[in-house]
C-alpha cells in the first residue's frame, strides 16, 4: 500500500504537489470511492479515476545516461528558467535525475522515472563510486597527494576519496589535472575537499558512475541505457 498522491505522481501524471491538490479537491475516485484525505492509501492495482479518466498506475521504466554541459540545472524545473537537464532528453514520461551536478559541472547524470533505483544510488549507505576530472590551480606536491589520500575533514567529517591519480601538471599556466573518486553525495564536495588543500577547482567533470562511463557521447547528448546495464545497476544491491 502506497499514499495516494505517491502513486498519482509516479505514473508521471503529474507531481506530488499537483496530485495532493487533486485529491483535497475531490477529483480522484478511487475503485468507486472519492478521496480526500492525503492520508488515504491505495494498491497500484486499485482503479483510480482522475477527472473522469482511469489513471494508468503501471508505468513503464525509462533510464537515460545524459552528458551534462555546463550552465544546466540538475532540476525537473527551474523557477529562472534556466535549461534544465531533462529538456536534453524528449521523454513523455516524468523523468528526474538520479542526484544532480553543479550548475557549471559537467559529465555524467542519469535521469529516470524508477523511484526504487534512484533511492538506491543515491543513499550514503551504499557505497556507489562516483569518478572526477578536475582542473584545478596550482601543481600539486607529494604532500598534497599524501594529505588527499589520508582523508579531508569537511564540515567535521573526514571524506576519502575511492580514487587519486594526477593526470596532468602544467608548469606553464601552473594548472592540474586530476581524478578524484567518491562514494559522498554531499552538496559541492570535490571542490571542497580540493580547496581544503589550497587548490581551486575551475572545472569539474563526473567521468563516471559506477561502472558507466561517458564513452561515445558528446556534452548534450544522452542515450537510454540497456537491460543489461538496469540489471547490473540492480544488482550492486
Amino acid at each position: 500500500m502506497e499514499r495516494l498522491q505517491k502513486i498519482i505522481a509516479s505514473t508521471g501524471y503529474c507531481s506530488r504537489r499537483k496530485a495532493e491538490d487533486l485529491i483535497l479537491k475531490g477529483k480522484v475516485v478511487v475503485n468507486g470511492i472519492i478521496v480526500t484525505e492525503l492520508g488515504y492509501k491505495a494498491n497500484y492495482d486499485d482503479e483510480i479515476v482522475i477527472n473522469g479518466k482511469l489513471l494508468a498506475t503501471k508505468e513503464e521504466k525509462e533510464y537515460y545516461l545524459l552528458y551534462k554541459p555546463e550552465k544546466v540545472i540538475s532540476s525537473v524545473h527551474d523557477d529562472k528558467g534556466r535549461k534544465t537537464v531533462v529538456d536534453f532528453i524528449p521523454s513523455k514520461k516524468r523523468i528526474y535525475p538520479v542526484g544532480r551536478l553543479d550548475y557549471d559541472t559537467t559529465g555524467l547524470l542519469l535521469l529516470t522515472n524508477d523511484g526504487d533505483l534512484t533511492n538506491f544510488l543515491t543513499h550514503p549507505k551504499n557505497q556507489i563510486e562516483k569518478i572526477y576530472l578536475a582542473k584545478v590551480k596550482g601543481l600539486f606536491t607529494k604532500d598534497d597527494i599524501l594529505q588527499i589520500k589520508k582523508g579531508i575533514v569537511i564540515d567535521g567529517r573526514k571524506v576519502i576519496p575511492t580514487y587519486f591519480k594526477v593526470k596532468k601538471v602544467n608548469k606553464e599556466s601552473q594548472n592540474s589535472l586530476v581524478y578524484l573518486g567518491i562514494v559522498e553525495g554531499r552538496n559541492h564536495i570535490v571542490k571542497k575537499m580540493l580547496a581544503a588543500i589550497n587548490h581551486e577547482v575551475l572545472t569539474l567533470k563526473r567521468e563516471s558512475f559506477a561502472f558507466l562511463n561517458l564513452e561515445g557521447l558528446k556534452k548534450g547528448q544522452y542515450r537510454p541505457l540497456t537491460i543489461k546495464e538496469v540489471k547490473k545497476l540492480y544488482s550492486l544491491k
